[in-house]
């Protein structure tokens, strides 16, 4: 049986006495306006230690649609998680308490999701449609971030920190229990498990202001959002978020990876091969000394050209799954052959010149071969192996989606 209440709209809040009952009240004016269906605010207060709860048990009073839920333990995506899990709405959102997003995007917001169109729906202040007032270190800082998700993750939305979102309910039951972050970065994390996973995003322009008294650190807070960039890219990397099983189980079928970037791709070779790099340096001057030059060298690139094959294939071109793993492996075996033959060149012609050359030498005349035949192995992988790209997941609403929002807000 579907839910009677439409839409649940959370506000998160810690210490936010001076300005929760006009957010409140504002946020209460606006929905009553726009929907016709039950409704529902709630606050969900997150450890306040000043009269925060006090304030939202009396908006509970004055408002039969606004409830309060308090979480004790500490973290915005804590609080959000539990609030969005224990609600029987249709749709669950959020909004910052500060109400920097204005409030009139919440009806092309909410419509894709009611209408099926989408799954999730996010604000975004980094488009040239939307509207922002704030500082220029936020600014740099922002923008900086979003490009760090969007070369270094390969997705494709384009502000994932914006406090204005919402998506449908079974959808969240979904995903939120994949969610690890339970501070700032819950928010990126679940729009790249959605993205990952095939779900469709929408993406709203906002009118945005800043609100000087933030009390959020953004130089701690994007400090701790790289780390879980690095967290939940491991996580992707060795499958233990099942990113396929979400996709076929609530993914939109038929769906193709969205096309990365070639900036995307170099950063991402780039590290994998860096690693690769310091991996077969270790294993040869390991090596070296127990067999002969041309064998460790063979052996030691060998040994890091699959885990290399392997992580390209999930990090650097997002392709996952087993169709056709195996030829992706005996493509990069064929690359590693070439890589090789570089490689073992640049040594022979080493030993030609200087027979007796130390394995100091020959490590180094090694790595810039490595470094030469990796740029030859992108190359390949990109061109040749992984060369098939797919159509962007996130979509924007249609002239029939347009046409339809009225109606499905019951206006």
């Amino acid at each position: 049986m579907a839910s009677e209440l439409q839409l649940d709209v959370v506000i998160p809040v810690h210490n936010e006495e001076l300005g929760l009952a006009a957010s409140v009240r504002e946020l209460h004016a606006t929905l009553s306006e726009l929907l016709r269906k039950p409704w529902r605010i709630t606050i969900a207060d997150n450890g306040s230690t000043d009269a925060t709860p006090l304030i939202a048990q009396g908006l509970a009073l004055e408002f039969p649609e606004v409830t309060l839920l308090s979480v004790c333990e500490p973290g915005r995506g804590r609080a959000l998680k539990t609030a969005w899990l224990a609600s029987d709405a249709e749709i669950v959102a959020y909004v910052d308490a500060d109400l920097s997003t204005d409030l009139r995007a919440l009806a092309p917001l909410i419509a894709p999701l009611v209408s099926g169109h989408s799954d999730l729906a996010i604000g975004t202040r980094l488009t040239p449609t939307s509207r922002v007032v704030r500082g220029a270190k936020r600014e740099f800082i922002s923008r900086s971030y979003n490009a760090i998700l969007k070369y270094g993750m390969g997705v494709s939305i384009t502000d994932a920190q914006c406090g204005f979102k919402a998506m449908r309910r079974d959808v969240a039951e979904r995903l939120l229990p994949l969610v690890q972050d339970t501070g700032w970065f819950f928010d990126t994390e679940l729009l790249v498990i959605a993205e990952r996973s095939g779900l469709r995003i929408h993406e709203v322009p906002v009118d945005w202001i800043d609100d000087e008294n933030s009390s959020v650190d953004v130089i701690t807070t994007a400090i701790a959002d790289l780390k879980g960039l690095a967290r939940i890219a491991r996580s992707l990397a060795d499958g233990t978020i099942p990113v396929e099983t979400l996709y076929a189980e609530i993914g939109r079928h038929p769906f193709e990876r969205p096309k990365q970037s070639f900036v995307g791709q170099v950063v991402r070779f780039a590290l994998v091969g860096g690693a690769s790099t310091v991996a077969y340096a270790l294993l040869y001057l390991l090596l070296q000394t127990v067999m002969p030059a041309q064998v460790a060298n063979f052996v030691a690139l060998l040994s890091t050209a699959v885990a290399n094959t392997w992580a390209n294939r999930r990090f650097t071109f997002g392709v996952r799954g087993r169709p056709g793993a195996a030829r992706h492996h005996v493509q990069g075996l064929v690359v590693f052959a070439i890589a090789w033959a570089i490689t073992a060149g640049a040594l022979g012609s080493l030993h030609a010149v200087m027979p007796a050359a130390s394995p100091q030498l020959e490590l180094v005349v090694l790595t810039g071969a490595n470094l030469l035949g990796t740029a030859v192995r992108f190359v390949l992988l990109r061109v040749w192996v992984f060369r098939n790209r797919a159509v962007p997941a996130i979509l924007s609403l249609t002239p029939r989606d347009e046409m339809s929002r009225d109606r499905v807000l019951g206006r």
